[in-house]
C-alpha cells in the first residue's frame, strides 16, 4: 500500500522558515513528478511547488517564488519544503502528491495519484 505522510508544520511567527518533509512508503517515486499543494479555510487546494524526474525541472507557483524550495532525497524516498520567509497568507494545510504518469498539468490537483494526509501550517503576523 502506497502512504505519503507530511511532517513540520506548526506555528511560526511572519518571517520564520519552516521545512516539511514528505515521506513516501509502499513504493519509490525517484522518476516520478512529486508536488507541494496548499489548502487554506475556504478555499480549493492550489499548486505550491513541483519537482519533475522527467526532466529535473522545479516548478513554483508566483506567490512562493523566492521564499520556497522544493528538494528530494531519493534515498529517503522523500521530498521536502522549504519555506522562508513565511507570510501569514502561507497559512493552510500543506499536502504532498505523487504520480506516476505525465497526464494533465503539473499544477492541476487532479493530476496526482497519491497524496498524504496534509499537515497544518499557521503563520502569524
Amino acid at each position: 500500500q502506497v502512504q505519503l505522510a507530511e511532517s513540520g508544520g506548526g506555528l511560526v511567527q511572519a518571517g520564520a522558515s519552516l521545512r516539511l518533509s514528505c515521506t513516501a512508503s509502499g513504493r519509490t517515486f525517484s522518476t516520478d513528478d512529486m508536488a507541494w499543494f496548499r489548502q487554506a479555510p475556504g478555499k480549493g487546494r492550489e499548486f505550491v511547488a513541483g519537482d519533475s524526474r522527467s526532466g529535473g525541472i522545479t516548478h513554483y507557483a508566483d506567490s512562493v517564488k523566492g521564499r520556497f524550495t522544493i528538494s528530494r532525497d531519493n534515498a529517503k524516498n522523500t521530498v521536502y519544503l522549504q519555506m522562508n520567509s513565511l507570510k501569514p497568507e502561507d497559512t493552510a494545510v500543506y499536502y504532498c502528491a505523487a504520480r506516476l504518469g505525465y497526464l494533465g498539468h503539473y499544477s492541476y490537483a487532479g493530476a496526482y495519484d497519491y497524496w498524504g494526509q496534509g499537515t497544518q501550517v499557521t503563520v502569524s503576523s
